[in-house]
């Protein structure tokens, strides 16, 4: 994944009228080269949001995969550095070039402005601060998060870990890339890279780019049944990536996703039992599914049977059954929590999202966009009361309730 970093500032630094930061004497600048960020405070990496390459696209805090927007060339030398997306060649930067605490750091195409430019200031061994030139303040995670997805920001430097960056060198430089592919317009799907069969469940531990390739079951995985039994194409471990796949048919069961997860434009062109099933015992797993679409979903797209939260968004969904569904009847049960994010679905469609108010579920919806559907027949939100012995669950409700189902009539369009 990607973020950009900008470390703690060191003690004592002096700040000049109008925020500048002063060179210190003797200022150990970090050597030029290629690095991995890791923040001192998570562990996780410094990472620019869902690959973008586009102008002032967020710096966040991710699981550590490797992947190219997540290193960055550290170039010139003394308190004036610059850190460069290897995947965009755009530079970290503070968000229209502010002095405040709590401003957000970006990519930016590189104007050689002190807002860009940053005094790694070396703590002891691989461990920096960074200290942006304009503001003089350190390169941090809000709030001290340790949570995937966390954004990057400056703020005044002290002793906190969350302000502690580690450089990792990149062994033997930055890979060859082509530019990650991006998601169609709306309406559009993309074309496969070519095709592969899939005759046993592929395990990813880890991050894996299926450079847009069409992956199909075969075998045991290639009967194109709806059974709920079903092995999935794609197994993704905890913390793995999957990024930059399509799903042909048969598609078996999709993916599972056994801990928190990344899918990054994958798409689903005739979505088998389900397009991917969310599993996890732990309140605090995330799932992020960015991008991609999906089509042809008798049931549902996405089953959610763990704990944790599920967050969609940039998603496309076409003729479906549901779009979201926390586990009704499942033997195990947890509270779940769904975020609906810049969301297009075409009818026909059933529902957005269906969720358990006895377990204390959540839904919650922004940016959502309807096409052909002038009759309004697509509920947003419905309500069940669930249960662990495999009974039906029973419907409660629909429609926003201010508690389980959230949004507002700004949230929904309809063309």
């Amino acid at each position: 994944m990607r973020r950009s970093l900008i470390a703690v500032a060191a003690l004592g630094a002096t700040v000049l009228g109008g925020g500048g930061l002063a060179a210190s004497a003797g200022a150990a600048a970090a050597p030029e080269g290629t690095y991995t960020l890791v923040n001192a405070g998570s562990g996780l990496c410094l990472d620019v949001l869902s690959y973008s390459q586009e102008e002032n696209a967020q710096l966040i805090q991710w699981n550590c995969h490797g992947d190219v927007n997540q290193q960055f060339r550290v170039s010139g030398s003394g308190t004036g550095q610059t850190l460069t997306a290897v995947h965009s060649g755009k530079v970290a930067g503070v968000r229209a070039k502010s002095l405040s605490g709590n401003v957000q750091i970006q990519q930016q195409t590189p104007t050689g402005e002190a807002h860009q430019r940053w005094e790694l200031r070396s703590l002891g061994g691989s461990d920096y601060h960074l200290v942006n030139n304009r503001s003089g303040k350190c390169a941090t995670i809000q709030g001290n998060s340790t949570a995937p997805a966390a954004i990057v920001q400056q703020n005044t430097c002290d002793g906190s870990r969350a302000k502690v960056w580690t450089l990792r060198p990149v062994s033997g430089g930055p890979p060859p890339t082509e530019p990650p592919p991006t998601n169609p317009p709306p309406g559009s799907w993309p074309a496969p890279r070519g095709q592969q069969a899939v005759g046993a469940t592929i395990a990813v531990s880890g991050s894996y780019d299926g450079g847009l390739r069409r992956f199909y079951g075969t075998g045991d995985l290639g009967d194109g049944g709806q059974n709920e039994g079903q092995d999935p194409i794609f197994r993704l471990a905890d913390g793995a990536v999957l990024r930059n796949v399509i799903l042909g048919a048969p598609a078996a069961d999709g993916i599972h996703c056994a801990g928190s997860c990344t899918l990054q434009n994958v798409w689903w062109e005739d979505v088998g039992e389900d397009a991917a099933t969310f599993r996890s015992s732990s309140s605090s797993a995330t799932f992020l599914v960015d991008g991609g679409g999906a089509r042809k979903a008798g049931d549902k797209v996405f089953q959610h049977n763990g704990a944790g939260t599920l967050t969609v968004r940039n998603f496309q969904a076409q003729d479906f059954g549901k779009l979201y569904r926390s586990c009704g009847n499942c033997s195990t049960q947890y509270r779940r929590n769904l975020v609906l994010q810049n969301i297009t679905v075409t009818a026909p469609g059933k529902a957005l999202a269906g969720v358990n108010t006895n377990y204390g579920d959540t839904a919650r919806f922004s940016g959502i966009t309807i096409v052909g559907d002038s009759s309004r027949k697509i509920v947003i939100c419905e309500r069940y009361t669930g249960n662990s012995s495999g009974d039906e669950p029973v419907k409660t409700g629909t429609g926003a309730d201010g508690r389980h189902c959230l949004y507002g009539t700004s949230d929904i369009t309809y063309r």
